[in-house]
C-alpha cells in the first residue's frame, strides 16, 4: 500500500517511458517529475494533511509508504511538533 498511488504510477510510467526511448529528454524529464512529485507532496500535500487530519493521517503515515510500500514512512510525530 503507498500512500500517492498516482504519483506512483506517473513515475513508473515516465521510468517506463525512459528506458524504451533512453535519451536525454526522456531522462531529464523523468528527474524533472521526479523533482516536482517530491516538492508537491513534502512542501504541499503532507503539511496539509497532517494540519487537517492531525494524529489520524500521521498515524497511517507512519505505516504507509509514500511512492513505494515501506519506503519515505514519516516518523511518528506529536500534535505540537512541524514535520521535516
Amino acid at each position: 500500500m503507498v500512500r500517492n498511488p498516482i504519483f506512483a504510477a506517473m513515475l513508473t510510467t515516465l521510468a517506463g517511458l525512459t528506458l524504451l526511448v533512453p535519451t536525454a529528454v526522456t531522462a531529464a524529464a523523468w528527474l524533472c517529475l521526479l523533482v516536482a512529485v517530491e516538492l508537491q507532496v513534502r512542501l504541499v500535500e503532507e503539511p496539509y494533511l497532517l494540519s487537517t487530519h492531525r494524529q489520524a493521517y500521521a498515524s497511517y503515515a507512519a505505516h504507509v509508504g509514500r511512492f513505494m510500500p515501506g519506503l519515505g514512512r514519516l516518523r511518528r510525530i506529536s500534535l505540537g511538533e512541524q514535520i521535516s
